[in-house]
């Protein structure tokens, strides 16, 4: 698969950019906490990500089934780098301003907001249907990766070189994703002239609500992670709970990546899941289950284990999910199907940050993962026995 030049610079562009991302999103999370030692700012970073994602994603999503989506990446990912030079820039005493950190999170969420319906739409377009389920996995093997080494970059950055190191080196891995993505030309749009008003948005919500093992997938998927992420409580697990410091920080985080970066490496050399609902179903079980695990445990060893497993979970998942709605869609409907996704996924992400800030800093770290876990369980039983078509759901074999 790797053999066709548009998926390899495709492949090598969304690598680096999984790394420039999560590297920034690792190092303003830590930053901002050694700042205020306050959880309530790690939820604000969430919300201040999900305001841009809710009001432009329908827009960007018609865009990208109108326009060249491979200039719109393009776009964005000039904008990016922007916004890690400004963040460089004001962070000469080695500490960025409080407001600067905020304007960044929300400026990299309108680009992100219009870059992920264009990413997602764009690569169907590259390959023929049937070859589609293994390319997102290699897609997500090699994200994975990236996803691992941005963590852990940021907490031997931090700890050798300060932030201002993180920022210079999500600079050059945006640069390189940038790069890698001039060669590719993706198909124009066929058919009459696109339009992106109103009726065009409202065109691929329709699609999501016509089909229940659609938005069934979206909807779980935004209501476990909503509540079962962990991820932007773990600089305090790492400073308060676990005590292990930056690296520990750095490592904990990366773990979670880890255990997606495996799983993805592992699916990339067995055939096909040949069941999606169903193994989808069992995934997020297996994550509120990790989740769980991770809220009870007071050993670093066993905290690191618990989040590669709950990794491993989200990236079945993911594949399954992320290859249900595609292969359910139409090409002419795929960005704006893409941008509704990334509103589901906007919620449960940045929403889930938001939740867990906030009620980490009434309740405590601990008990917010544990009902976070026992949240994300019962609601996939809920599902598994409400949508049974998404339980039975598979792809349409060609021929």
């Amino acid at each position: 698969m790797l053999r066709e030049p548009s998926i390899r610079w495709y492949t090598a562009s969304r690598f680096a950019s999984s790394l420039a991302n999560t590297l920034l999103r690792s190092s303003l999370q830590w930053q901002i906490f050694e700042q205020t030692g306050s959880a309530f700012y790690l939820g604000l970073i969430g919300a201040v990500q999900f305001v841009p994602v809710l009001l432009l994603s329908p827009l960007a999503g018609a865009i990208a089934d109108a326009r060249d989506r491979n200039r719109i990446i393009r776009t964005t990912l000039v904008l990016e780098i922007a916004l890690g030079l400004g963040l460089w820039l004001s962070s000469g005493d080695g500490q960025a301003p409080l407001g600067v950190m905020f304007g960044v999170i929300a400026l990299l969420a309108v680009c992100l907001a219009f870059e992920a319906p264009a990413a997602s739409a764009l690569l169907p377009a590259l390959l023929p249907p049937e070859r589609f389920q293994s390319a997102v996995t290699v897609q997500s093997a090699v994200r994975g990766l990236g996803w691992v080494s941005g963590p852990v970059l940021t907490g031997f950055l931090v700890d050798a070189w300060g932030i201002e190191a993180c920022f210079l080196t999500q600079i050059a891995a945006t640069s390189v994703a940038l790069a890698s993505f001039l060669p590719i030309r993706s198909p124009r749009p066929t058919g009459p002239p696109r339009s992106v008003g109103i009726e065009a948005i409202a065109e691929g919500v329709r699609f999501v609500r016509a089909r229940p093992v659609v938005w069934g997938s979206m909807t779980l998927d935004m209501i476990a992670v909503l509540f079962a992420s962990v991820t932007v409580l773990l600089p305090v697990f790492a400073k308060e709970i676990l005590e292990v410091g930056a690296r520990g920080y750095g490592i904990l985080a990366g773990s979670l990546q880890a255990g997606q970066y495996l799983m993805a490496m592992a699916l990339v050399v067995r055939p096909p899941i040949e069941r999606p609902g169903r193994a989808l179903l069992l995934a997020v079980a297996t994550f509120g289950a990790s989740t769980i695990v991770f809220g009870l445990s007071q050993s670093f060893v066993v905290s690191v284990l618990a989040l590669a497993v709950a990794g491993m979970a989200d990236q079945i998942s993911m594949i399954t999910r992320h290859t249900l709605i595609q292969l359910s869609t139409p090409d002419a409907l795929r960005g704006r199907v893409s941008s509704v996704n990334m509103i589901f996924i906007g919620a449960s992400n940045q929403l889930g940050d938001v939740e867990s800030g906030f009620l980490a800093a009434w309740l405590g770290a601990p008990i917010t993962v544990l009902f976070g876990g026992g949240v994300c369980l019962l609601v996939t039983a809920l599902f598994a026995w409400r949508i049974p078509a998404l339980r039975h759901w598979q792809p349409e074999r060609p021929g």
